[in-house]
């Protein structure tokens, strides 16, 4: 009764209406900051990895990184292109040149068939910052089709599509939460029958994520923002934060019927504290642990992800803390007023449902009870089927080909490689040698584009450019294939692999690198597969360290890490199922690439691992609970599950519907996250924890707790004292 989290707890229970303002003003407080910092915004840097991330920094030490460009396509309403297309070239041209955003305009370009011109216009500055100032580029581009009504000019690039990219995830979020608010809330409203109580765990939620906002765009200045932060901070904190206050909250409502009215709206607080919200603490800050080793990926939007995730969890355990417990006591006393009103005009009191489990409950564990062998190894076996898939998992980097069509930049986009094939991709070579090495430089790269010349794979070469410091040089070789097709990676294999070696590579000291979108949708699997195993071997330590810590058991620990890593492979399975091919496209509402998103396993097993605590550390405490107070290791199960199985379910439930919103948005990575989390969640919290975990407990017995089984200890008059579950 001494430890932080019940003092917490007590002192907003004995002012609770300071709590509850001094909550408020915390969330305020986070949100000015936050907004008076601002977001510090991942830069075109923080992408770079493996040799095209090398590449690009040794161009842009040479002032000759490639910019952004935008293609305005203009063609005939009907028939073909006449003078009038060449006069509304020169006049954009002469329009686009006169803005600050851009850098130049190439000449324009006639399609082969002659049916489109083309005007591709560079961008100035860096890449990430380009999407900002298309807007200036794309008004021009209308004016013009204003003063030529019978040409038609369309505009797409890099950052058009980047900024209808943006546009479409904000209008996604906006449904999502159009979706998940009312059915949180009816789902809520059905599992405490109250529409006051149902609101609270949403209202703590919705105001744990205004303060996570806030204090994100504080932490992005340690640790720079990919744009993905405020879509893992609603997702999660939603779900993490509806989760905790439901813990806390069926804990309550539990303890205040089992009373009978004995005990008073500050005590019942307190009881829930040192139960339920020791669970909440050591469930977020395993949350906190386990999506932390995201940060070993050294990857910029893992990082984003990661930090989101760390922010919102700990904001949300803070408001478990502190603002439920007074709202508890407000409720409370409310309550209790209202039953003294009644009894006063000879009205019976209200009862309080309590939680010890109903015959559904108790059937399901029937079969664990009696045969728990069995019990066990059936639904291990369809888990077990459901992963079968995985052997054929493909992971590829989602790339601009792979957005929606519901972007107008993108169907341009696909216009533009239908006309314009030998633009559809560009390798960028980047040599770095000492100044003296120039000619020996240009002559090699020369060499290079000839040899690429008589490739089927590459269809020419631009001018070759050397740094003022006569220390860089880049040539680039434009392919005539989509960007996710095998022919453009096997041009890039030609180009490292064979073409490089045999010029550049014979110059002595001569450093040199491959860039371009083909080479970052290469490279960043590669550098994310040399990461795996550090962040899942630090995954799986931190999730084995944070079970031993709670409850003592090295057994509990090694079955916590197999049953995630059981579940997680189940949802990946399923991921593979669905996604990878094409039978669930009309139903889900996406077009499948054949593959999966690089960063879709990884964060699924990190953030997996540390939801699953929730249930794992909920499940298993009320299990101990009962243990300390006496009752043997069998019954201990059995009661346990009942007890817990209620809220377990309705949590489950509630994050599962949060998940599921991010299925209907557009963004294929989105969808994917969305869809395997729900069905992990899904897993974990029905089959998992109800019908697995039993049934391994039970056969298990004693040794459940090895190397040390919790004594059991004196136990106090009923309603009296509160249970010790440290």
């Amino acid at each position: 009764m001494k430890s932080p989290t019940v003092r917490i707890a007590s002192w907003s229970a004995r002012h609770p209406w300071k709590a509850v303002l001094g909550w408020l003003l915390f969330v305020a407080l986070c949100l000015g900051v936050g907004g008076a910092v601002g977001t510090h915004e991942a830069t075109t840097a923080d992408y770079r990895v493996g040799e095209a991330g090398r590449a690009e920094a040794m161009a842009a030490e040479g002032h000759l990184e490639r910019l952004s460009t935008e293609q305005v396509l203009i063609s005939a309403r009907s028939g073909g292109l006449d003078e009038r297309a060449d006069s509304a070239a020169r006049d954009l041209g002469a329009r686009m040149k006169r803005l600050p955003e851009v850098a130049s305009v190439a000449a324009p370009v006639r399609s082969s068939d002659g049916r489109v011109l083309m005007v591709e216009v560079s961008v100035k500055g860096a890449e990430r910052d380009a999407k900002d100032k298309v807007g200036a580029l794309v008004a021009q581009t209308e004016a013009v089709q204003r003063a030529h009504p019978g040409l038609l000019l369309q505009e797409t690039g890099s950052p058009s599509i980047s900024k209808g990219v943006d546009q479409q995830r904000g209008d996604d979020l906006a449904l999502s939460e159009k979706i998940t608010l009312p059915v949180t809330l009816l789902t809520l409203l059905v599992a405490f029958g109250s529409l006051t109580m149902a609101a609270v765990p949403l209202l703590l939620a919705l105001s744990s994520i205004a303060a996570a906002v806030g204090l994100a765009m504080v932490a992005s200045h340690v640790s720079p923002d990919a744009g993905v932060g405020t879509n893992v901070i609603l997702m999660i904190g939603l779900a993490v934060g509806v989760d905790y206050t439901l813990f806390y909250l069926k804990r309550e409502r539990e303890e205040r019927a089992r009373s009978g009215g004995r005990l008073g709206s500050e005590a019942l607080v307190e009881l829930a504290a040192a139960t339920s919200g020791r669970a909440v603490v050591v469930s977020g800050l395993a949350v906190v642990a386990s999506t932390a080793t995201l940060y070993l990926a050294s990857d910029v939007i893992f990082s984003s992800l990661a930090t989101g995730t760390v922010v919102v969890v700990l904001v949300a355990v803070a408001s478990s803390l502190t603002a439920l417990p007074a709202l508890l006591v407000l409720l409370g006393r409310r309550a209790e007023r209202r039953a003294l009103r009644r009894a006063g005009r000879g009205k019976p009191a209200r009862r309080l449902r309590g939680e010890g489990g109903g015959r559904f409950w108790s059937a399901l564990l029937r079969p664990a009870a009696r045969h728990p062998l069995a019990a066990l190894c059936v639904p291990v076996l369809a888990l077990l089927a459901l992963a079968a898939p995985l052997s054929g998992l493909k992971i590829t980097e989602m790339s601009r080909d792979t957005h929606s069509r519901e972007i107008p930049a993108m169907r341009v986009y696909d216009r533009l490689n239908a006309a314009f094939a030998e633009h559809r991709v560009t390798h960028q070579v980047v040599v770095r040698a000492a100044a003296a090495q120039e000619d020996d430089v240009a002559s090699a790269l020369r060499a290079l584009a000839r040899r690429a010349a008589g490739d089927p794979l590459f269809t020419g070469a631009s001018r070759l450019r050397t740094s003022a410091d006569h220390r860089t040089s880049t040539l680039e070789l434009r392919v005539p294939y989509l960007g996710n097709s095998p022919q453009a990676y096997d041009s890039l294999d030609h180009l490292r692999h064979t073409y490089l070696p045999a010029t550049v590579g014979r110059i002595s000291g001569a450093e040199y690198g491959v860039t371009g979108d083909v080479a970052r949708y290469t490279d960043y699997p590669d550098h994310q597969d040399g990461k795996l195993p550090l962040v899942l071997s630090a995954l799986l330590l931190v999730t084995f360290a944070m079970t031993v810590y709670a409850f003592r058991s090295v057994v509990l620990g090694l079955i916590g890490v197999a049953l995630n890593l059981l579940s997680a492979a189940a949802a990946l399975g399923l991921l593979v199922l669905v996604f990878q091919h094409t039978w669930a496209e009309g139903l889900l509402g996406f077009r499948s690439t054949g593959s999966i998103g690089s960063r879709v396993p990884l964060f699924l097993f990190v953030i997996l691992f540390g939801l699953s605590m929730d249930y794992q550390v909920f499940v298993v405490s009320r299990i101990r609970e009962a243990v300390l107070a006496g009752t043997p290791t069998r019954q201990a199960v059995l009661d346990g599950i009942r007890r817990s199985a209620s809220v377990v379910t309705s949590a489950a439930v509630v994050m599962t519907t949060v998940f599921v919103s991010f299925v209907f948005l557009h963004i294929i990575e989105m969808k994917q996250i969305g869809f395997v989390l729900a069905a992990a969640v899904l897993l974990d919290a029905f089959v998992v924890r109800i019908l697995i975990l039993p049934a391994a407990l039970l056969l298990l017995g004693e040794r459940s707790w090895w190397p040390s089984r919790p004594a059991a200890r004196p136990q106090p008059a009923p309603g009296n004292a509160l249970v010790d579950v440290r």
